[in-house]
């Protein structure tokens, strides 16, 4: 195998995924491979995923307070739009 012309560049986010320039093959725990062919790859960094190990933007969910609860439905001002949005 050929080296890279460039290292493999992997984007470390705050309180999000890593970014890994694709395409890629992973070895998970245990054993098995997985692989995408994206030209850039999200990896799951908080495990609050349901597609481990790739990102679904799950670290972005809130937890919110219980409807019965003060100012149910209103959104606080650190949802993003598309957060504010589902819970219209």
């Amino acid at each position: 195998m050929a080296a890279p012309s460039r290292p493999t560049r992997v984007t470390m986010t705050e309180g999000g995924p890593f970014l890994v320039e694709g395409p890629v093959e992973l070895e998970l725990p245990d054993g098995t491979t997985v692989t995408s062919e994206r030209p850039v790859v999200a990896l799951c960094a908080c495990r609050r995923t349901k597609r481990y190990p790739f990102c679904d933007t799950s670290h972005r969910r809130k937890a919110r307070p219980p409807k019965d609860q003060a100012g149910a439905g209103t959104p606080s001002s650190d949802d993003s739009p598309a957060d504010q949005a589902a819970t219209s």
